[in-house]
């Protein structure tokens, strides 16, 4: 499950995108306190995405900003800006400190979840066609898979299975529409013939890679790299 740290100082609105978060199968963590964030932030936090209100006590949301892209755990995480400053000024100081997204209020939480989920994809893939997440890596290129940078031989339909799951990590797919993914048609054929290649897949691996989420289907592990 991916951890989006949500920094802001209206409790109401704050709750709002937490519940939302979670709706969404995030992890959110919640601080109304720019300097209660900020010592978060320098321990030992692992984040995969910040929200960060602007007009916040003690340390401002640039200034929070800042100081991730000084972290080098950080340096590449995702950030999104939500603020009722509207100027221009204030976006083109949000993205000099390379904010990736910046969000005015209001907003709909949807649609801010929705930014929050096309960052996280982003993230997983470089353009060399390579998608990472957490100890596993996989070049889409090459069809070549990996675990803790020694390779996985996969065959061709675990590396579809593998390669949907990483680029969705939130997401559960019912065995239907795993195979109309990963084969490209209607399928006619037992529906568990899913079953038998996520069992082959998860053999692959040391760590737990896809969990069953029962009467539906499958998602990545959670707390799991994909």
């Amino acid at each position: 499950m991916q951890t989006i740290m949500v920094v802001e100082d209206d409790s109401p609105i704050n709750e709002v995108i937490t519940e939302y978060l979670k709706d969404a199968g995030f992890n959110p963590v919640s601080l109304e306190n720019g300097k209660a964030a900020l010592d978060t932030i320098t321990g030992q936090a692992a984040v995969d995405l910040f929200i960060l209100d602007i007009m916040l006590p003690e340390v401002t949301g640039l200034a929070l900003l800042k100081a991730i892209r000084s972290d080098d755990r950080y340096r590449d995480i995702p950030v999104i800006m939500l603020t009722a400053i509207a100027d221009e000024y204030t976006q083109l100081l949000s993205f000099e400190a390379l904010a990736d997204d910046y969000v005015t209020k209001p907003f709909s939480p949807k649609v801010l979840v929705k930014r929050a989920e096309v960052l996280l994809r982003r993230k997983g893939a470089d353009p060399s066609g390579v998608i990472r997440n957490g100890g596993i890596s996989m070049d889409v290129d090459s069809y070549q898979a990996f675990e803790n940078g020694e390779p996985v031989k996969l065959t061709l339909r675990e590396f579809e299975f593998l390669k949907l799951f990483l680029q969705n990590p939130n997401q559960v797919f019912t065995r239907q529409q795993l195979l109309d993914a990963i084969w490209g048609y209607d399928y006619f054929g037992d529906e568990r013939i899913v079953d038998v290649h996520i069992k082959n897949l998860r053999k692959k691996f040391q760590m737990p890679v896809v969990a069953t989420v029962k009467g539906v289907g499958y998602k990545a592990e959670e707390g799991q790299p994909c």
